[in-house]
């Protein structure tokens, strides 16, 4: 009987998760410090990509801990007025958690429909739920704004992480693992 190896376990597994983390860390600074808008209400940001191929390729436990890295490493670099909100950290971490149950458990087939679902569920609970009851206690009943432009967000996101997942290198990565 084979066993399944952990990414813990596996040096290009371990090193790919801490990429993930670090592009997500990139994109997140750059969005919180260009593309933000309404003092942090309102953001454009890919920063979840990452998160959801962690989900997605490694499972509901590691794209959890590279969303709950990413965040938080995120806010220390990025010149944020607001304190680090853990329900917002909890939310990212859901968006790696959820993907990653969903890609392992109910549609494990390799293929667009396994990404829309992952990412999409992950952004209702993770972005559009988790993280507005966050941001509430900061912004009031307007952070219900955000909810249709994380509509649009997650949207734009898919077509990429569908985009990704055909490229022939992602599936080699993909396959060696």
């Amino acid at each position: 009987m084979q066993k399944r190896s952990s990414v813990f376990r596996n040096v290009q597994g371990l090193t790919l998760a801490a990429m993930m983390a670090a592009m997500s860390v990139m994109i997140g600074i750059f969005c919180k410090n260009f593309l933000n808008f309404g003092n942090g209400l309102f953001r454009i940001t890919f920063e979840n990509i990452p998160i959801i191929f962690s989900g997605i390729v490694f499972g509901p436990i590691v794209g959890g801990m590279v969303g709950v890295g990413s965040d938080l490493i995120s806010y220390l670099l990025s010149n944020q007025i607001y304190p680090p909100n853990l329900i917002v950290t909890l939310g990212a971490c859901s968006i790696g958690v959820v993907s990653g149950l969903v890609s392992r458990f109910a549609v494990r087939k390799r293929g667009t429909l396994q990404i829309v679902f992952s990412a999409g569920l992950a952004h209702v609970i993770g972005s559009m739920t988790i993280k507005t009851f966050g941001l509430y206690q900061f912004y009031g009943i307007a952070v219900l704004l955000r909810i249709p432009l994380y509509l649009a967000i997650s949207t734009l996101e898919i077509c990429i992480l569908c985009w990704l997942f055909r490229r022939k290198s992602i599936q080699r990565m993909i396959e060696s693992r």
